[in-house]
């Protein structure tokens, strides 16, 4: 990865890419579930989103390797797939962008507070 590609994060364009394209060979109720999934990683993204690849590389190898086993995404994901996907980024009780940005947020605010308030 050149410092070019690392700026504008068009190694990670190529990369989805990639991901749709293999998305899209899963057989008819797969899709769906895969549209879930980015839907609910996506909020545990970093700025750049760069700490999901792996993750959803494995989500989708995921989905690739029970489509050829002959299973059902019910059966794969059950019928909790946000909670499915909070356990893939770090457990359900794993940060999120929200989070850190509030607590920035707070830390500002305690900050200002405590310089008007001394």
């Amino acid at each position: 990865m050149s410092f070019w590609e690392t700026i504008t994060g068009s190694d990670l364009t190529r990369q989805w890419k990639v991901f749709e394209a293999r998305a899209a060979a899963l057989p008819a109720d797969y899709p769906a579930a895969w549209e879930q999934i980015k839907g609910n990683l996506l909020p545990y993204a970093g700025f750049t989103g760069r700490n999901l690849m792996p993750i959803i590389d494995a989500a989708l190898g995921l989905l690739e390797e029970a489509s050829v086993d002959g299973q059902s995404v019910d059966e794969v994901l059950g019928d909790d797939i946000p909670g499915f996907c909070a356990a893939l980024a770090g457990g359900a009780g794993a940060r999120t962008y929200r989070d850190r940005w509030r607590e920035q947020l707070n830390a500002n605010v305690a900050r200002k507070l405590g310089r008007l308030g001394g």
